[in-house]
């Protein structure tokens, strides 16, 4: 298993490939999402400790920091886009959705054709705009990321109502979640309590916790140490700042914590992180 970093030559924050792409790659993860269009049959991936043997027209998603292999591509049979997992995670409408959006790897194109036709379209966009270099190339090609992350998100969103049925799945109850979720984002480097949020949010503790598991599958201290950690890597950025003062910026009480957590989420230590960033620039 290694970690890849993943370079942006062209537009900051995305990388698009259609061609050297290696035939086969080992087991690896990355930082940055990474959407492949299927575009011939005998293509094989692994994600996790799931393999994957995607048709022509497919959708494939790996997300940020999940294992993956590309157990076999032919010459030509896929094309892929990555971008930076900053632009998932520094949206909150994105945040709040993001366990249901890693759930879902796969978009068939015979089951959801228009859906995997949009995306594959918009990918293809994103191409163009990413070779031309044109002025505001990357803001461009950024609009286009997110609009495919509203039509996967609205799909998996769709899929999970159907789910769990539509009495239980509460258009209000996700209002409330959306707003906690903009609450932590902003007030994640203070002392925020779970009781705090409920209250900004409009709803008793008990009731909160009860949807804020249910709708974001993770429990509100492990979701809050996720946005935590997210913080740091961005402030790990800054060369001239400490790991420790990166971490009690971030909001973490003690090094210990941070050093568990970050290795958790990442699968290195901050100092580890840092070093390969580096080695990158």
């Amino acid at each position: 298993m290694e970690k890849e970093i993943v370079n942006y030559p062209h537009v900051q924050g995305i990388a698009f490939t259609d061609s050297e792409i290696p035939e086969s790659f080992p087991a690896h993860w990355h930082n940055a999402a990474e959407f492949t269009l299927i575009r011939q049959n005998g293509c094989r991936y692994k994600i996790g400790d799931k393999t994957f043997a995607p048709r022509p027209g497919d959708i494939l998603l790996v997300w940020p920091r999940e294992l993956h292999t590309i157990v076999h591509v032919p010459r030509g049979g896929s094309a892929f886009i990555q971008f930076s997992a900053r632009l998932m995670e520094n949206n909150a409408d994105l945040t709040a959705a993001a366990r249901f959006l890693t759930d879902c790897h796969l978009i068939p194109v015979q089951k959801e054709p228009e859906l995997a036709g949009k995306i594959a379209g918009l990918l293809y966009e994103i191409r163009d705009r990413h070779n031309e270099k044109q002025l505001f190339a990357e803001t461009r090609c950024k609009m286009l990321v997110y609009e495919m992350l509203v039509l996967i998100g609205e799909y998996v969103m769709r899929e999970h109502r159907e789910q769990i049925g539509s009495g239980r799945f509460s258009d209000r109850a996700w209002e409330y979640i959306q707003t906690a979720c903009s609450y932590i984002a902003e007030h994640s480097a203070e002392s925020i309590t779970q009781a705090e949020v409920a209250g900004k949010t409009g709803v008793s503790p008990y009731y909160f916790s009860k949807i804020f598991n249910e709708y974001t599958k993770t429990s509100f201290p492990t979701y809050l140490a996720g946005i935590r950690v997210q913080n740091a890597i961005n402030l790990l950025a800054d060369g001239s700042r400490s790991i420790t003062d990166c971490a009690y910026a971030a909001g973490f009480q003690s090094t210990t914590s941070f050093n568990k957590l970050f290795h958790e989420l990442t699968g290195c230590s901050p100092r580890e992180y840092r070093k390969l960033q580096r080695q990158r620039g």
